[in-house]
């Protein structure tokens, strides 16, 4: 199904909500080139200036379907955006809606112009509703809105879109005001709220209060698109709850032209969405209703008590920490821990019965990590990820830096024919060697040679493997992990003596969600690590 929209014939309906999954360049660029259903791309929502946004928890599930956010509205600010969106070329058949915002009709109009010479529109985020200071209570004031409208239109040439809230008293009243200002198109809905959850007496978000989406505003969604529909007659992005065939065509009555599929995505690896999104399209065109199958409802973000037993102390900077209970988490997968009132990180399992993991003190939290006394009640969400599979006649070896270890010390003793790798700046530094040793032959490096190879472990991996015949080099998969540069290094030796196929690699991305939605965890190539890795392959065609 093709779709008209301001000008362009794009190659599909859709779009996904700005701040969901697709979230940076390289995620844009992999729904242009897999998932042609999705017509129209929204970006991230930009503002003037870098925002880190908020600690994580930022995502949440409070019922199958039914989530609550807080994000904050990270993003590297309108220049660094610029910069990077100046390298995406868009295909004469998708269009580009860069979403902004801002706290001033000067700061949209700033935003605007830096912004718009890469755009094929802009969307006014005026209805974000837990970012203090920004979005909803612009998007309630009729006049405001009509003047950034105004404002934004008379500083660029492409079209306008304002992003309209839910919780106006007169929805209606706000688009009438955003076209009177000379919108060129709509959207609506963004989420409901703000809302407050908690999990086991604390509120999951590190906000406290978010944003709520997903199959539950469906109705508040409907409501809104109608209203707009009944006053103004430009085109309308209508989002909000879509998950299914029949909720497009509730939308498409209510006076939609674009549908916007967002939290239901939850979960989804890259090329699931790209099959979802194949299916709604079929769905339309047969009149069926098959492809809310395929939404991953029992996702599980809930949290499960573990108490801290040990705090066993490597070095002053690395920590194991070791709980009462397994977690049930394969090789390759991953948890979060989370501390009510600190925030949660992922962290791979070291050993899953009982569970352990380890800490290296990088920030805020993992340095109050390294401090946690034995009886500190905590909790565990997950796993989450692909669990690893390498074949079953293959030799496994795996390479790992920093708190690597983590991530493949499992993975090789289930397999039990592995060499593993292991560099360190010294030997204080490494840990759990005895464990290792006893389930695969282990080669240490140190930057130092106080243990082991005198040097970086890519250089022992590359003399390992130069000693090998063709045969054995066949059998070879690899596992790296660890921070992106010694991965890439690791890689470039590997790719002398292996094929591309052989190698698998999970990099210290940033990790937010876990479930695929915020797009933090974004490789080079578009795929997102807590979905479609961590260890991830060669990059698909």
């Amino acid at each position: 199904m093709t779709a008209e929209f301001l000008g362009k014939t794009l190659s599909g309906p859709f779009t996904i909500p700005s701040g969901i999954v697709a979230t940076a360049v390289p995620i844009i660029e992999y729904c242009f080139r897999h998932i042609p259903q999705v017509g129209l791309m929204t970006t991230k929502s930009i503002g003037p200036v870098p925002r880190l946004g908020n600690r994580e928890p930022v995502y949440s599930q409070y019922a199958p379907g039914c989530f609550v956010n807080a994000v904050g509205l990270t993003n590297p600010g309108a220049e660094a955006s610029a910069a990077q969106l100046a390298g995406l070329e868009v295909p004469p058949d998708k269009f580009l809606l860069i979403s902004i915002f801002g706290g001033s009709v000067a700061e949209f109009v700033e935003v605007a112009r830096i912004l718009a010479p890469y755009a094929d529109g802009l969307e006014l985020n005026l209805s974000c509703p837990h970012a203090k200071g920004y979005g909803m209570a612009m998007g309630q004031d009729p006049e405001l809105v009509r003047e950034i409208t105004d404002a934004v239109k008379d500083a660029v040439t492409v079209p306008v879109v304002p992003k309209l809230t839910p919780n106006a008293e007169d929805v209606a009243a706000i688009a009438e005001a955003a076209v009177a200002g000379g919108a060129d198109a709509l959207c609506a809905i963004n989420t409901v709220g703000p809302g407050y959850y908690t999990a086991h007496g604390a509120p999951v978000l590190s906000n406290k209060l978010g944003g709520m989406s997903g199959k539950g505003i469906l109705p508040i969604g409907l409501k809104c698109v109608r209203e707009i529909r009944d006053c103004v007659e430009v085109p309308l992005i209508g989002c909000g709850g879509i998950s299914s065939a029949d909720d497009v065509r509730a939308y498409r009555d209510a006076g939609a032209d674009i549908f916007g599929v967002g939290s239901a995505l939850t979960g989804m690896t890259s090329p699931q969405i790209a099959a979802y999104f194949s299916q709604l399209d079929d769905d339309l065109q047969a009149h069926t209703n098959h492809c809310e199958g395929q939404v991953q409802y029992d996702v599980d973000m809930s949290f499960r008590p573990v108490t801290l037993v040990e705090n066993q102390r490597v070095t002053a900077d690395i920590s194991i920490l070791t709980f009462d209970r397994p977690v049930d988490v394969r090789a390759g997968e991953f948890v979060f821990l989370w501390i009510p009132g600190l925030g949660e990180k992922p962290f791979s399992a070291l050993t899953n019965d009982p569970f352990a993991l380890v800490v290296i003190a990088l920030g805020e939290f993992t340095g109050k990590l390294m401090e946690l006394p034995p009886g500190t009640q905590a909790f565990v969400r997950g796993p989450y990820g692909t669990a690893a599979e390498p074949p079953a006649d293959a030799h496994l070896v795996a390479v790992a830096g920093g708190t690597g270890l983590a991530a493949v010390y499992q993975l090789a003793k289930d397999h039990g024919r592995a060499d593993i790798f292991v560099g360190a700046r010294s030997a204080e530094r490494l840990y759990f060697e005895e464990e290792c040793a006893a389930c695969a032959k282990l080669h240490t490096a140190t930057d130092d040679g106080s243990r082991g190879f005198h040097g970086l472990v890519t250089e022992l991996l590359d003399e390992y493997l130069s000693g090998l015949n063709r045969q054995q080099l066949q059998r070879l998969v690899f596992y790296n992990c660890g921070p992106e540069p010694m991965v890439h290094a690791a890689v470039a030796v590997q790719e002398k003596y292996c094929r591309p196929g052989q190698i698998f690699n999970a990099i210290d991305y940033l990790t937010k969600c876990g479930v695929g939605v915020c797009g933090a965890c974004t490789a080079p190539d578009g795929r997102r690590l807590c979905v479609d890795g961590p260890f991830l392959g060669p990059p698909p065609d």
